[in-house]
């Protein structure tokens, strides 16, 4: 048998009896094992699950529909990706033999330059979610599939190199999600034919294109998506201020993403944030993470203040409409968080040297520090704080514990340190 031969022999009912052959599974409760149809080539094997993958098997045929019926009678969910299959008509052979298939992954199959005739497309009226991904199956072929899918509820057409649109006379009113990332679309004059092509879009997600722009009337995006709730922007190249105020423009919107875009660039992360929320009134999760009552007023007021000193020309729309919400606001205080010094005197005998302490640090630190800075003798030194105003009454407070902090101690500016020798008889717990 030569090598084309062998390859026929990859159909989709050889595959089938190979990953679900009962000697490949150990047998138990609740298993079961179906009797193949009478002169079927096909042996008994388990009782299928009704989600088959079966990926990256080589498969480029059918083989015998009576088979795939009486073995995929209650198959839902059909995984085909990274196989070989580039006829229409096999596929079709398949899916028809399939009578509850809801899902139909196709991905990565060679169907560049294939058409579906419209007199096979029927098989298809059952699939409610159909992926396409990376098969470069043409616009045609795609209208067909939708045209005879009155059901159809997801379309995935990602990495297909699409950098136009092609319309169709009929559209597609069930479509509810449309994922169309990787591709080249670049102007948004192809992205506005979706609106006529899927008039009930809810999610549409357009991320790693090139799309520059939102390029639209206020009337023409409410006509077009008027049930639009999610848009996925991520990595296109939106580069105005302007295109994410039209996002507005859709009516139910309330979940948009736009990471990557050439906009935010010079912006940090945390003005990326709040000025894409400040922006967008409505959307209730912006970037995958949901935004609370407190987020969206921090970044409004953020907004104004990023905003207040620019010439009234170049001051966005957004920024009249929250200074009436929430007046002119002054600046915020500039506040700095980095960790004080505090400036103490350190007694050494007749030696009094200013020393500014960090009081995160501990008690066997600033020991290390004071032996380096007054060249002590190498042998233990104990040291006492005398607080400036309660010294009187309290007397000196030796600092014994050498792992803890000295903000513990209450210490503060003016305060005295005092190093005394340990005598040489004496050692205690705290010795250092």
């Amino acid at each position: 048998m030569d090598s084309s031969d062998e390859e026929e022999e990859r159909t989709f009912v050889r595959v089938l009896s190979e990953k679900y052959n009962p000697e490949n599974f150990p047998y138990g409760q609740g298993v079961v094992v179906l009797p193949s149809p009478p002169g079927s080539p096909v042996k008994d094997r388990l009782f299928l699950p009704s989600v088959l993958v079966l990926n990256d098997c080589g498969i480029s045929k059918a083989g015998d529909r009576s088979d795939i019926e009486a073995f995929c009678a209650h198959v839902l969910e059909l995984d085909l990706a990274y196989n070989q299959l580039n006829d229409w008509e096999e596929i079709s052979t398949i899916v028809s033999s399939i009578p509850h298939l809801d899902f139909l992954n196709l991905s990565m199959n060679p169907l560049s330059g294939v058409q579906l005739q419209p007199s096979v497309a029927d098989v298809f009226s059952r699939v409610r979610r159909l992926v396409l991904i990376n098969t470069q199956v043409s616009w045609d072929t795609v209208h067909t599939l939708t045209q005879h899918t009155p059901e159809l509820k997801e379309l995935f057409l990602c990495l297909n190199g699409y950098d136009s649109v092609s319309e169709s006379q009929a559209s597609c009113p069930s479509l509810s999600l449309l994922q169309i990332t990787g591709n080249q679309l670049q102007d948004w004059a192809e992205v506005r034919k979706f609106g006529r092509l899927y008039p009930s879009l809810s999610t549409l997600v357009l991320a790693n294109n090139s799309v520059s722009s939102v390029g639209d009337t206020k009337e023409t995006l409410e006509g077009l998506f008027p049930n639009l709730r999610s848009i996925n922007l991520n990595n296109s190249g939106l580069s105005q201020w302007e295109d994410i105020e039209r996002l507005n423009f859709f009516p139910k919107l309330e979940d948009v993403k736009a990471q990557g875009i050439p906009l935010l660039q010079s912006y940090s992360t945390q003005e990326r944030r709040s000025l894409l929320l400040a922006q967008l009134p409505s959307v209730m999760v912006l970037n995958g993470s949901a935004i609370s009552d407190g987020e969206r007023e921090d970044a409004e007021r953020f907004f104004i203040r990023y905003y207040q000193d620019c010439p009234e020309q170049e001051l966005p729309q957004r920024y009249n409409a929250l200074v009436s919400k929430y007046g002119h606001l002054a600046p915020l205080a500039e506040v700095d968080l980095r960790p004080r010094g505090t400036l103490v005197e350190v007694r050494w005998g007749d030696r009094v040297e200013p020393v500014t302490l960090r009081l995160e640090q501990t008690v066997g630190d600033l020991k290390k520090q004071l032996k380096t800075l007054l060249q002590l003798p190498s042998n233990g030194i104990r040291l006492f704080h005398i607080d400036k105003e309660m010294s009187s009454v309290f007397g000196p407070e030796e600092l014994k514990c050498g792992f803890r902090a000295l903000h513990s101690y209450s210490i503060q500016d003016g305060d005295e340190i005092l190093v005394v020798l340990k005598e040489k008889n004496r050692c205690s717990s705290s010795d250092f």
